[in-house]
């Protein structure tokens, strides 16, 4: 089926199309300014992808409102894309992951060496970039985004397979690894075009609840989603032990669920996690997780009606619908 207009990325960035192009090329401008001595492609295949580019062009539209410093967007816009992409690489060479939406990896391609390697070149690289728009505030709240990140990732690792968290610390946890970078991202373009710091504030609970909306919609597909859909096992992050808000939630609900018991006595079964997979995805756990993040959604939007109603801002109500109401 096709996308509704107001959701179709093509109208989303119809308004900054110029300045996700300058975007593109930092990106490549990275690639080609590394001075390898060995594999010269390996930075272009890292940086350089197509990529729906939703960060930068959350900070270009997030700028919009008060044109005339274009050039700073552009250049942090690149930042954040650079961190989006250095946590991607760091990810999948952690996770032992081959390929990205149907692209090998940096690790599998050049080994996990090179890939923590350049995940940490382009992690530094999105530094010096945040750091040419000249503003500390940004400076300071990029550098919070990077140790938040970080944070996250570690908070995933250690809470595998810990049925003792609660959901307090999954919205702590998905935060850190996801919304604080939305939250950058369009914080960042009140800030750098000088908005009134009312709207600065409106854009970064925009930011927040849209970063939230896309975590929560993101773990609800993993069990509602198709194999084909994924790309990936129904279920996948149960399986690796990573307890999302739909399978907590059913723990809240149905906590002497035989398969349940088995699991959180340290039942590392692949029938049972699998039944446990079922078990959820077939619960009303899942419409109760699409409710908190219908909940996110609505806030993100609701943070927008405080900004000026600009051809941008439909732009920016468009992207909750992209980042919310899909299938991948």
């Amino acid at each position: 089926m096709a996308q509704s207009p107001t959701k179709d990325i093509a109208f989303i960035t119809e308004p900054i199309r110029e300045g996700l192009e300058r975007v593109n090329q930092h990106l490549v401008g990275v690639a080609g300014a590394a001075r390898l001595s060995g594999d010269a492609a390996m930075l272009q295949h890292a940086v350089v992808s197509g990529g729906k580019k939703l960060r930068p062009a959350l900070t270009l539209l997030a700028g919009s409102f008060h044109p005339g410093y274009e050039d700073a967007l552009v250049t942090m816009g690149a930042a954040v894309e650079l961190l989006h992409i250095a946590t991607l690489i760091h990810d999948d060479t952690v996770d032992k992951a081959d390929t990205r939406r149907g692209r090998a990896t940096v690790g599998n391609l050049w080994g996990p060496d090179v890939a923590v390697l350049v995940g940490d070149y382009v992690f530094a690289t999105s530094a010096t970039f945040v750091c040419d728009t000249g503003n500390i505030r940004v400076v300071r709240r990029f550098s919070e985004t990077i140790m938040e990140l970080a944070q996250g990732e570690l908070a995933e690792r250690f809470a595998a397979h810990n049925w003792e968290q609660t959901i307090d610390d999954y919205n702590a946890r998905i935060y850190d690894k996801t919304a604080t970078l939305f939250c950058t991202a369009a914080e960042s373009g009140g800030v750098l075009s000088h908005a009134p710091e009312s709207e600065t504030q409106a854009l970064y609970q925009y930011g927040y609840n849209l970063g939230m909306a896309f975590q929560v919609m993101d773990d609800v597909l993993d069990l509602a989603g198709t194999e084909e859909e994924l790309g990936k096992p129904v279920g996948n992050d149960l399986l690796q032990g990573t307890l999302t808000l739909p399978v907590l939630r059913f723990a809240e609900r149905y906590p002497h669920e035989p398969v349940l018991v088995r699991v959180r006595q340290g039942s590392r079964e692949p029938a049972d996690l699998a039944a446990l997979v079922a078990a959820v995805r077939d619960s009303d756990a899942i419409g109760e997780a699409f409710a908190v993040m219908e909940g996110y959604r609505d806030q993100a939007l609701a943070a927008l009606h405080r900004l000026p109603a600009t051809r941008e801002r439909a732009s920016l109500e468009a992207l909750v619908a992209y980042a919310t109401d899909r299938r991948v």
